[in-house]
């Protein structure tokens, strides 16, 4: 309980002025973001009615993810990780621009969400390799893994206040007012990153392998390492049983609880709640001891969120169960982020952390695609129970290994006091 109760871990991490300029912009920013992905799923809803097109959605966020973040995570061991952040998060900033214009000028429409959602999927694909190797940078070492949990608290107060905000905007302004205050928040961030600069470059050697062979050469490390192995598992099956129900909300709101955006900001904002309690509690801890039975732990929270969630049409039981699957997120995807921060070479960091940003981020498009297919001839409700059958059947098959996890991957932890624990 000492643990639980001590902010020196947080307040520690905030006196390195680096990363309190990145924490300041990055907290601005993403409630634009949010603010945009709420009113674009909205708006996939509102144009198609269809369970399948919101999937497609989802998709050309988050496929691209798949795709380019493995090349993104050796471009971010050889280059500059700052400027590629900021690089990154000035293209966002023109997506956003345009996507108010188009609202402003009442010519947005299901394609044009598409490919401008694709076009900012690319770019998130070497944004999140950039940011997730970036941080710990930023920073001395024995404050990672409080900088870890609350960068991820941050991106989740940012779900709360982020569409909840949207929802009233949409409700009274229209859709373009969003995406205007997410071009607006984007500038913002800039700003703070000219300010906050990495104190340590872990760039390796200048190697003369193609860019291919450097993104096998990270995975390769990954699948042999016995404790990031196995933590990439686990994480792939909340990736896809757990984080698709969140991206599906927008149908559930109305084909289920038969509300508009202001519910669908609800719903998202419980489950903001429960991510953003559980990143605090991570980012006061201060040690990356006891994580890996903390991820363990996600697996079975999230299936009892689904469970849930699944059962009944009862409103405040479903923004009840949205709480505990945003809970269960953040413990597993927070959690397993600082495991594999504290166990990986620094050299290795931007291929291998890619590989999280990838499966975190990409995962969640197949399951909202294959749950939102599934959706159109079963419902919403029996789609997303096959997300606690997949999270619940991992479980069972890593509960062996977690010794070894332990072993491999809670290593070199440095708590507060700079003793090795």
């Amino acid at each position: 309980m000492a643990r639980f109760a001590n902010l020196d871990a947080i307040t520690a991490a905030l006196r390195q002025r680096n990363f309190a300029w990145y924490f300041t912009g990055s907290g601005v920013g993403l409630i634009g973001i949010w603010c945009q992905r709420l009113t674009i799923s909205w708006l996939a809803w509102e144009f198609t009615k269809s369970g399948f097109w919101l999937g497609v959605v989802v998709a050309a966020d988050l496929l691209p993810t798949i795709i380019f973040t493995p090349i993104a995570g050796v471009v971010a061991d050889r280059v500059n990780r700052h400027r590629m952040m900021f690089i990154t998060q000035f293209l966002g900033m023109l997506q956003a621009l345009t996507l108010a214009v188009l609202a402003f000028a009442g010519l947005l429409n299901i394609w044009w969400l598409i490919g401008l959602t694709l076009f900012v999927g690319i770019v998130w694909a070497f944004n999140t390799a950039a940011r997730l190797s970036m941080v710990p940078n930023l920073l001395e070492r024995q404050h990672v893994p409080s900088a870890v949990a609350m960068d991820s608290a941050l991106y989740n107060l940012a779900r709360f206040i982020g569409p909840m905000t949207a929802g009233y905007l949409i409700a009274a302004f229209g859709a373009g007012v969003t995406f205007l205050i997410n071009a607006i928040t984007f500038a913002v961030f800039l700003f703070c990153l000219v300010h906050a600069h990495m104190i340590r470059d872990e760039r390796g050697a200048r190697s003369t392998a193609n860019i291919f062979v450097q993104a096998t050469e990270g995975i390769r490390y990954a699948a042999k390492h016995p404790g990031i192995g196995p933590i990439l598992i686990l994480i792939i099956a909340l990736a896809l049983g757990l984080k698709p129900v969140l991206e599906l909300l927008a149908g559930v709101t109305d084909t289920v609880y038969n509300l508009g955006p202001k519910g669908l900001g609800q719903l998202m904002a419980a489950a903001a709640v429960g991510a953003t309690m559980v990143s605090l509690w991570l980012a006061q801890r201060g040690t990356v001891v006891g994580t890996t039975m903390i991820v363990f732990g996600a697996l079975l929270l999230g299936t009892i969120g689904i469970v849930g969630f699944t059962s009944t049409n009862y409103y405040p039981l479903g923004l009840f169960c949205s709480f505990l699957i945003g809970a269960a997120t953040v413990a597993g995807g927070t959690g397993t982020q600082t495991l594999m921060q504290n166990a990986v070479d620094g050299a290795m960091r931007g291929r291998v952390m890619s590989l999280y940003g990838m499966v975190f981020r990409g995962g969640p498009a197949l399951g909202a695609l294959a749950m939102g297919s599934a959706a159109e001839f079963v419902g919403f409700q029996t789609a997303m129970a096959s997300g606690g059958v997949i999270c619940m059947g991992v479980f069972f098959w890593l509960l062996h290994k977690r010794k070894t996890m332990v072993a491999n991957l809670e290593v070199r932890n440095e708590d507060l006091t700079g003793n090795t624990t």
